[in-house]
This record gives structure tokens, C-alpha cells and sequence, in this order.
């Protein structure tokens, strides 16, 4: 099996550049299943319901969050209905939404780090306890980290290896360049990037971050400009032992968008 996993989509240039370059990749690469990150797909920051529609009808099977899942209150009733979005896993119980999704043979779990970003249940026993419950019932496991320091995607990596199919890292808008197999047959890249703006700082306009770290005032920030990135990693994943074979960095610029 063939999956692309997407790194995070920013705002509408991250939306346009899904639907206009999923289609010919899946066809291209023979892709059987893909999964974005789309928690900063609404105007930079959050996700609606249009916006996640959007992207699966542009070709996403499932959507990923993270940390700004609820900053956009009219997506919080489709986090338990047909919509295909996952929040974080680790969240505390009884919160709206799923952690993980089954969708054909693939199981999908987002997970939530802790570091530098909020006081959250532990990522690590959250998916020892997802992964006893479901024992050996679905061989094809990835795993969407959600965090900001590489030492905790890199130990959720190893922590996981040879229990899941693949550890992928978002949250940064920077793509890493470490995409591996575990010994356990594990595939782990750090962070897949974004989909967004070139012209920009992590998908945000240049200007107003800029000010923002001179002034240290609140400032509204705007998405980007410019050429569109398009960030994602490519991996064959055995049907039937569940391991990866491969992981490859798949990336793109889409010009004059």
C-alpha cells in the first residue's frame, strides 16, 4: 500500500495547492491513501467544516489536527459525525471527536506533544492504551505527532517502533530532511512541512511576524504569499506484515497561485 501523508495546509494557498496537485500525484505515484494535516487550513489557524471539506474533496481520505482544533467553534459537532477529521488522541476524556480513525485497512491516530505546547494527557500511554484495546486487528498504523520538539517526535518514533507503521511529524511548517525506517520497520520523518506560501515565515505573512518579534505587541498575522510549497512524504507500507518499506520525501512548488 502506497500512502502520502501531508505536512500541515495553510489557509487557502495550502487548499488550492491540494486540489490542484493531489489528483496528478495520486495517479502518478499510484497512491492509495492520503492524509493531511488540516488544523491550519482556515485563514492560518483552525479548521471549519468548508475548509476540511475542501480538502477531502480535493482528494484527502483523512484529516489531521493538532493544537488549534478548537479555534474555530462551527467544526466541533462534525468532529463525531461522517466528516473525516481526527482530533489529538491525548486530549483529556470526554472532549468532542475521535484520536484515531479506521478508514479500509488504514488506521489513522493523531497525537498531541507536550513540549513548549500545553499541558495535555501523555502522547506515549495514550497510544499504549489505543494499541492493547485494538491488539492485532489492523496491521496498518500511522501516527500524526502533533509537537514542537524534535526530541519528542524522535522518541515517540523509537517508543513506537515495530508497534506501528509509521511516525509522522507536523506542527513545525518545516521540513525535515531525516526520513527513515526504524529497525522494527518503522518509518519516521521529524516533520513533513507544510503546504503553503513560500513568501512567508512558517505559511504567516512576512511583514507582521517580523514586526511582531521587533514591537512584542499583538499583531494580526496574515498567510503568506507568493508560490505555493507542497510538502509530503511518499511511503510503501507491506500489507501484510504492516512494516514500511520505503519512506520518501514527495515535494512540489506550485507556481503563479
Amino acid at each position: 500500500m502506497r500512502i502520502l501523508a501531508i505536512g500541515d495546509v495553510i489557509g487557502r494557498p495550502g487548499r488550492e495547492a491540494v486540489k490542484k496537485l493531489l489528483p496528478g500525484l495520486r495517479v502518478e505515484y499510484s497512491i492509495d491513501f492520503v492524509i493531511a494535516n488540516a488544523e491550519n487550513s482556515a485563514g492560518g489557524l483552525g479548521v471549519t467544516p468548508e475548509t476540511a471539506q475542501e480538502l477531502v474533496l480535493g482528494g484527502v481520505d483523512v484529516l489531521t489536527s493538532g493544537n488549534h482544533i478548537w479555534n474555530h467553534k462551527e467544526i466541533v459537532p462534525h468532529l463525531d459525525n461522517s466528516l473525516p477529521i481526527i482530533r489529538p488522541l491525548n486530549f483529556p476524556p470526554g472532549v468532542p471527536g475521535r484520536g484515531y480513525m479506521q478508514k479500509g485497512d488504514v488506521l489513522v491516530v493523531n497525537l498531541l506533544g507536550r513540549t513548549f505546547i500545553g499541558h495535555f494527557d501523555c502522547p506515549f500511554q495514550a497510544m499504549d492504551k489505543l494499541l492493547a484495546g485494538i491488539g492485532g486487528g489492523c496491521r496498518t498504523i500511522i501516527v500524526d505527532l502533533h509537537a514542537e520538539a524534535t526530541a519528542e517526535k524522535g522518541a515517540m518514533g523509537w517508543y513506537l517502533d515495530g508497534r506501528v507503521s509509521a511516525v509522522v511529524g507536523t506542527h513545525t511548517h518545516v521540513g525535515t530532511v531525516d526520513s527513515r525506517i526504524l529497525p522494527g520497520g518503522t518509518a519516521f520523518i521529524t516533520d513533513i512541512g507544510m503546504v503553503g506560501p513560500e513568501e512567508s515565515v512558517i505559511g504567516d505573512e512576512t511583514e507582521s511576524v517580523i514586526d511582531r518579534f521587533l514591537k512584542k505587541m499583538p499583531r494580526r498575522i496574515s498567510v503568506g504569499r507568493g508560490n505555493t510549497i507542497f510538502n509530503s512524504v511518499l511511503m510503501d507500507i507491506d500489507d501484510e506484515t504492516g512494516k514500511a518499506r520505503s519512506i520518501t520525501r514527495l515535494d512540489r512548488l506550485l507556481t503563479g497561485n
